[in-house]
């Protein structure tokens, strides 16, 4: 039996009538054939109304969280490929070099630099999108980490708030659960401002650890000095790193890879029995593993050696990308857990 009020059986069939006034009497038989035109056009009018009240809102990202812009294309979000400087000479990520080719000209002694995007591409980028959709919700890379994002909020102003640029902190696996979580917002139906809001008030309820398994880039970054990365290279020391937010910061010197990972997992199990114990208890904690160049098996040895740290939970993967990868070289490996929606 169908439940429907009196109220909206009335209006739909005088918008019935009033779209076709003869097509009642010529071909609605009897009281049932009427209820099953309204509702016919109960479900049109309805599907109608919430394309007039959804908002039209474009998610946007840049290649720094993971996604590359042929797979962001894919997902139905716009992604800024950041550029990186090989001798000079600068590139787009996922555009006109790959990781392998990356990573064999740094292996080679190339100078590569990372940077950030031209403010008058994203710029142009945002015109093209705000000609289809409403607003854009724009998650750069964390501003303690680049300055895009600080640039990108300046001349976002000029559009009279259709583009939101939201300082979520993030990078890596924990920036692209940010972009999934705009995306699940925007179809619940939230506003820009409101995604912005939420996902910077929840920017701190992440964590990240990342091992370097040489010293050579750090070294060539100013990060270590040529001393340092000579010393730690015979002992083995392998610099174990934390992003907390705005910074990547220092967090212990380990002799191997193996004692570096089992570092990282004690400080990411800290991390979830203190400030994340309340999203892991109620089911909101995603754990992820990143790395850079690294053999397929070595990978996969580490995939399953964070299961079994952690088992019963979740575990993405995703690369670091080449922005990363300027400063940490190939063999990095990063581990972390951040909140979900």
């Amino acid at each position: 039996m169908v439940n429907v009020s009196a109220y909206r059986i009335s209006v739909y069939l005088l918008l019935a009538v009033t779209v076709h006034p003869a097509g009642v009497h010529s071909n609605l038989g009897n009281a049932t054939d009427i209820l099953i035109w309204c509702m016919g056009w109960l479900i049109v009018v309805k599907r109608f109304e919430r394309m007039k009240i959804m908002p039209d809102i474009a998610i946007m990202t840049d290649s720094n969280c993971g996604i590359l812009p042929e797979e962001g294309r894919e997902m139905g979000i716009t992604v800024v490929p950041m550029p990186i400087q090989i001798d000079g000479k600068t590139y787009l990520e996922g555009v006109d070099i790959t990781a392998d080719t990356f990573y064999d000209l740094q292996a080679k002694g190339a100078s590569v630099t990372s940077s950030q995007p031209a403010p008058g591409e994203v710029m142009e980028m945002w015109y093209q999108l705000l000609k289809e959709h409403e607003e854009i919700v724009y998650i750069p890379m964390s501003s303690g980490l680049s300055n895009s994002c600080q640039s990108a909020s300046i001349f976002a102003q000029e559009f009279e708030g259709r583009v939101h640029v939201v300082n979520n902190r993030r990078i890596s696996i924990t920036q692209i659960q940010s972009v999934k979580d705009a995306m699940c917002m925007a179809e619940q139906g939230m506003s820009g401002i409101q995604i912005k809001e939420i996902l910077e008030a929840e920017a701190m309820d992440a964590t990240i650890y990342i091992a370097v398994d040489t010293l050579e880039y750090l070294k060539k970054g100013g990060r270590v000095t040529a001393a340092g990365a000579a010393i730690g290279s015979v002992l083995n020391i392998k610099p174990v790193l934390t992003i907390q937010g705005d910074k990547l910061d220092a967090y212990a010197k380990v002799r191997g890879m193996k004692t570096a990972f089992r570092t990282m997992c004690k400080a990411l199990h800290n991390d979830v029995s203190t400030r994340l114990k309340g999203l892991h208890d109620s089911h909101q904690l995603m754990f992820g593993i990143a790395n850079t160049a690294m053999e397929p098996e070595v990978l996969q040895h580490w995939i399953a050696q964070m299961q079994e740290e952690f088992p019963g939970e979740e575990i993405t993967h995703s690369p670091l990308m080449l922005s990363i990868g300027c400063h940490t070289g190939p063999g990095a490996l990063g581990i972390g857990a951040y909140r979900k929606h």
